[in-house]
């Protein structure tokens, strides 16, 4: 929907609405503002997911340190998915 609102912009000769023309500097804007997104509300989706007890399970592996992980969220992934 902002391609055509931009593209009507255009149209009216109102200066920088061009860029929005070129499919790089979309992805760009994409790119920047999903990383805000993730990086505003990733502290907090992981704090609800600790909250909600989503969790990973250790097994007994004899392996050091793995008792560290116990507790880390495991659906931290979503932040990236979303």
């Amino acid at each position: 929907m902002l391609y055509y609102l931009f593209t009507y912009l255009h149209s009216l000769d109102i200066p920088g609405t061009g860029m929005f023309q070129y499919i790089s500097f979309r992805s760009a804007m994409a790119f920047i503002t999903a990383l805000v997104l993730a990086t505003v509300y990733g502290k907090k989706v992981i704090r609800l997911l600790q909250k909600k007890q989503i969790g990973e399970t250790i097994r007994n592996l004899d392996l050091e340190g793995q008792y560290r992980k116990q507790g880390t969220p495991t659906m931290g992934g979503i932040i990236i998915i979303a």
